[in-house]
């Protein structure tokens, strides 16, 4: 196997990750939105925080997302 075709789990592994965050984290802000009549109504802000046991990682994204 050459070193271009080699799969690296922790990239892997931390893509999946992302993945499911950017997936579900939509869907429960589409909720969210919908839920509280928001639609089209100026911006959201939103913050999103990502930390890992055991270690010191307090990851934090700020955002506004437009409602349309």
């Amino acid at each position: 196997m050459t070193r271009n075709m080699e799969v690296d789990p922790f990239n892997v592994s931390m893509r999946k990750f992302l993945k499911q965050v950017g997936v579900t984290s939509q869907h429960a802000i589409e909720k969210a939105v919908e839920d509280a009549g928001l639609q089209g109504k100026g911006t959201l802000t939103v913050k999103a925080v990502i930390t890992a046991e055991g270690t010191p990682l307090n990851h934090v994204v700020e955002g506004e997302i437009d409602l349309g």
